[in-house]
């Protein structure tokens, strides 16, 4: 945090302007909706309420089924949960570890031969590097099913020098405590057309009808942001592009002093756009380098250093199981042999040399 949050939020508070909706909000949907090249967004209370109010608005409810990408954090899919319908699982490819377009297509092909298709696809972009888009938009394109773009981890990524969230029907941003920037908690629904954000913004609160007397035609959400964090993401919002530098001179002294390791691999950068490195992964081959990843997280950890494995495959969830999944042991083995080692915008010269002394001490 700096000076420019405390600045703003503290003019929010003395403003008495407290609750959800506010100046501040409308200013932070004009702003970000600016810096990603949409023209219009809705803050909400965070990245999960912006994917559920997506399938909401594509129409998606119970006895659908959602692709989504297998190697993500479980709100992808629990969003789908929450509208009743079912999650199909898409591994990655291993040289993006995004979702595997080739997969995607056998999978529609197979869909629309037996007149099943999917109500939508949920594409996450990871760890702030975008899907290779060009070959997923073709085919559902062709197929006629709508994109929701999961940018939660990828604020200020490009694809082909557009911005994370700037494809599909739908992006999706969120502003939770580990994210690029934040507001503590809380998420952006963008989109082209206004319409669908004025709907978006009805059913975040709670679906109320204008006028005086509260009235109500049909069930929405408690999903607005306040008017504070507001405030605190218009403050970050302004730090992003140092936020992004600082990123990737971090993933930049990993390279220099670990991709010569024996057995130390990271998480490759596409050539098709720019990754903000949100996260630095390594993958680790036990033989080779003479330890597991798993060893290298329980050395940082006695070292007082945080690292965890990459996220587990929803496949592989004990909540998600018996979901269909196409492939699968791409991104089984990512979350065996990963780990996101600390990638904070604030990492000093020191800590990351402590960092790598940790790791290479495991050998």
């Amino acid at each position: 945090m700096g000076t420019a949050e405390r600045d703003l939020l503290l003019d929010a508070f003395d403003s008495n302007w407290i609750a959800p909706l506010g100046p501040h909000v409308d200013a932070f949907e004009r702003e970000l909706a600016e810096w990603v090249g949409m023209p219009h967004a809705a803050a909400v209370s965070s990245g999960t309420a912006a994917l559920h109010l997506a399938l909401r608005l594509l129409g998606v409810s119970a006895g659908d089924d959602v692709i989504v990408s297998t190697l993500t954090f479980v709100a992808s899919a629990n969003a789908v949960d929450y509208v009743g319908a079912r999650p199909v699982f898409i591994d990655s490819e291993r040289s993006t570890w995004n979702m595997d377009p080739g997969l995607l297509v056998e999978e529609l092909e197979a869909r629309a031969a037996t007149g099943q298709l999917p109500k939508a696809v949920i594409v996450v972009d990871l760890y702030g590097q975008c899907a290779d888009y060009d070959p997923i938009l073709t085919a559902c394109d062709r197929f006629g099913v709508p994109v929701v773009e999961d940018a939660a981890e990828s604020l200020g990524a490009t694809y082909k020098g557009a911005s994370a969230g700037s494809f599909g029907a739908m992006g999706v941003f969120s502003f939770n405590g580990n994210k690029i920037i934040t507001t503590s908690g809380g998420g952006m629904l963008v989109a082209r057309d206004r319409e669908t954000i004025e709907r978006a913004r009805y059913l975040s609160t709670q679906a109320r009808e204008p006028g005086p007397d509260h009235n109500h035609r049909e069930v929405g959400f408690n999903y607005r942001l306040s008017n504070l964090l507001a405030a605190v993401g218009r403050g970050q919002l302004q730090q992003l592009d140092d936020r992004i530098q600082s990123r990737r001179a971090v993933n930049s002294a990993y390279r220099k002093q670990l991709e010569g390791v024996p057995g130390i691999g990271f998480m490759p950068s596409a050539s098709y756009g720019e990754p903000t490195f949100w996260f630095t992964t390594i993958t680790v081959d036990p033989e080779r380098f003479g330890a597991t990843s798993d060893d290298i997280r329980v050395a940082l950890e006695a070292a007082d250093i945080e690292s965890r494995p990459p996220w587990k495959p929803l496949h592989t969830q004990p909540a998600y199981a018996g979901c269909p999944t196409r492939g699968g042991a791409v991104a089984e083995d990512i979350f065996a042999r990963g780990l996101c080692i600390p990638s904070g915008s604030a990492l000093t010269e020191d800590e990351l040399d402590r960092i790598v002394e940790t790791i290479l001490g495991c050998r």
